[in-house]
């Protein structure tokens, strides 16, 4: 068994006094002894993926932010198509404005393949302007009910490591066998009853077919957000463990709109001794919520808290380490929009090999990060600051 390399202090009182904010039936259920294994780049992640669709007995379940017609995107079709054809059962849900760049004979070439689709938030007069600013933001994978794909990984050239260097996103993706897919499952089915005005029942969670009693040996707690809920879980969760961090706090994401309760959080732990270690991308498909993002880096540098920014790829993972042991990864990035308006799946994976592997990774991309220094920020432009002050009047839309 791996050895944690950092000491352990006393947090239990910082991770009590925060869970008695939420009611006791909404904590979260820790699910025990999953196999959890990690995806550091695209070509392996949906290697797994397309072999696991292969394989597949039962039940394919799908959902999805972006959905490409090129060659990763035509690859998942065929598959696809070749698991309904030997019987097996193959849905998909899809978010409408995430994959509005794709052709529409994409989509009907997988009805006529018999994949039952489900297009989420589809524009409709009926639900007014709401439904513009509702997302469905899951990338997941859930094969007979066993087990599942999940990450910041969407179907794509540009995220299975097709595309070049200075084009392809720098993803990680992983996957869970155990009782927590079984979750997974239930969620999924709660997301087609919502989009199908079907009534919402509550979450029946069940185990699936002919899995060993400890598929492995990490605890996984499934954090699933929706604008739905009447308050953002997704950012409880990272409020949460970034409270218990006793030594280290290591943070990768792409879209970085915190909001206040998040920076005074990393700010509380930089005070109190945590090293809090950010990696934010040097360039991005939004820049507008780049340039938000780092109208921020004065306050974060002031307090501690170490910023890098990577270069040489776009980056687009989301993890949150905490001291080495505690893994918070998934497909929600640390922005307003992930934690108010987009449907979102994270895990809480409780595991040291696990975040072992999360630290050496993050660790080699920090040292090939360029380091932002305060005296350096300080100098940007007029310019700059005047264009950062009008993105943040329009914060919570981006």
């Amino acid at each position: 068994m791996q050895k944690n390399p950092f000491k352990q202090k006393k947090r239990l009182t910082r991770i009590l006094r925060l869970l008695r904010r939420l009611r006791p039936a909404e904590l979260p259920v820790t699910h025990r002894h999953n196999h959890v294994q990690l995806f550091s780049e695209g070509a392996p992640f949906f290697e797994a993926l397309l072999a696991a669709i292969r394989s597949a007995q039962h039940t394919i379940l799908l959902e999805y932010y972006t959905i490409h017609d090129d060659h990763t995107g035509r690859e998942l079709a065929v598959v696809l198509a070749a698991a309904v054809r030997r019987g097996v059962k193959v849905q998909l849900i899809y978010d409408y404005i995430g994959c509005v760049d794709t052709t529409s004979s994409y989509f009907n070439n997988l009805v006529f393949q018999g994949i039952e689709l489900l297009p989420f938030n589809k524009p409709s007069f009926k639900r007014g302007i709401y439904w513009f600013d509702k997302r469905d933001h899951r990338k997941m994978t859930i094969v007979d009910d066993q087990l599942a794909f999940l990450g910041g990984f969407n179907i794509g050239d540009m995220y299975s490591g097709r595309l070049d260097g200075h084009l392809r996103f720098r993803d990680l993706g992983f996957s869970i066998r155990g009782g927590a897919v079984s979750e997974l499952v239930a969620i999924f089915n709660a997301t087609k009853q919502l989009e199908q005005d079907e009534p919402i029942m509550p979450l029946r969670i069940r185990r699936p077919r002919s899995v060993a009693t400890a598929a492995g040996h990490a605890g996984v707690v499934i954090i699933s957000g929706g604008p739905r809920q009447r308050r953002s879980y997704i950012r409880e969760a990272f409020q949460v463990n970034i409270a218990s961090a006793s030594e280290e706090i290591l943070i990768a994401t792409p879209y970085f709109v915190p909001g206040p309760r998040i920076i005074r959080s990393l700010l509380r732990a930089a005070r109190r001794g945590v090293r809090v270690q950010l990696l934010l991308p040097a360039r991005s498909d939004v820049r507008l919520v780049l340039l938000l993002g780092r109208s921020s880096y004065s306050t974060l540098l002031k307090g501690g808290v170490e910023i890098y920014e990577l270069e040489r790829e776009i980056l687009h993972a989301k993890v949150m380490l905490i001291d080495g042991e505690r893994t918070v990864i998934g497909s929600a990035n640390l922005d307003q929009r992930s934690f108010h308006r987009n449907y979102e799946i994270n895990c809480v994976v409780d595991n040291i090999e696990f975040g072992g592997q999360i630290r050496a990774l993050l660790q080699e991309e920090i040292a090939g990060s360029r380091l932002v220094r305060l005296d350096v920020h300080e100098r940007r432009g007029l310019l700059t600051r005047a264009m950062e002050r009008v993105v943040r009047l329009f914060a919570w839309f981006l």
